[in-house]
């Protein structure tokens, strides 16, 4: 797998912030039984949590970059005795051709203005009905009358 960038490690650090730990590695430490966990877990989940017990720092690094090379799989985040995990999911071709079929068309987007105009103009390029420009009057009855007491 190819390393992540920095930007793309900051947003999978975001996105794994509130997930809980799925996989627990236990004091057996890392069984053919634990990485077929890692893996399905992966594969359901693309961002995950583990949590390794155990006080060496040394045997929980190891493990780390075992399960990443084994698995291959994106280090992200490994801080203390959490582990953070992350590999894309395979892309499916035809979810991607019904995707491209349901997008808009390319091309500038209209605003509410332009739409508005364009249900009010007539064949002939000329706007149907009245103007939507409202003009205000020049001065309210308050400004005549403190114009007049001055």
């Amino acid at each position: 797998m190819t390393p992540l960038s920095p930007l793309e490690r900051k947003a999978l650090k975001a996105r794994a912030h509130h997930l809980s730990p799925v996989v627990l590695i236990g004091d057996a430490g890392l069984t053919p039984a634990v990485m077929r966990e890692i893996d399905s877990a992966i594969k359901s989940h693309e961002l995950i949590k583990v949590r390794m017990t155990g006080d060496d720092r040394a045997a929980r690094v190891a493990a780390y970059e075992s399960i990443c090379a084994t698995l291959t799989c994106a280090p992200v985040q490994h801080i203390g005795k959490l582990m953070v995990l992350y590999r894309a999911k395979p892309v499916d071709p035809a979810a991607v051709a019904a995707a491209l079929k349901l997008r808009r068309p390319a091309g500038p987007r209209k605003t509410k203005k332009q739409l508005a105009q364009q249900a009010t103009t007539k064949p002939d390029g000329k706007l149907a009905g009245r103007s939507t420009v409202k003009t205000a009057p020049r001065t309210t009855p308050r400004v005549k009358a403190r114009i007049k007491r001055t």
